[in-house]
């Protein structure tokens, strides 16, 4: 593979991205080196192998939810710095 300047600039400015001088001369051989590696990989027969989003087996760690009973309001609202009893106030923004 041959990665160009015009390449890198041309998918810097879809990611919205400004490169310097510099980082267009380094990218294109680096991007080059990676897509080399990556072209290897099609290289190896991965005929009846599963394809796997994980390098190990994982599941849920999550636990069951439990109804519970909520902090209590003025808990709550006790480190609030403005606050009215019932809820915490802010700034009008509007």
């Amino acid at each position: 593979m041959n990665i160009t300047t015009q390449e890198v600039k041309h998918v810097a400015g879809l990611a919205k991205l400004n490169l310097s001088e510099e980082e267009l001369e380094k990218f294109p051989g680096q991007l080059d080196t990676i897509l080399s590696y990556v072209a290897k990989l099609d290289e190896l027969d991965t005929t009846g192998i599963a394809p796997t989003t994980h390098a190990f087996s994982k599941q849920n760690a999550f636990r069951e939810d439990e109804v519970q009973d909520s902090l209590p309001r003025e808990d709550a609202l006790a480190n609030g710095p403005n606050q009215n009893g019932e809820a915490f106030v802010v700034p009008k923004i509007i």
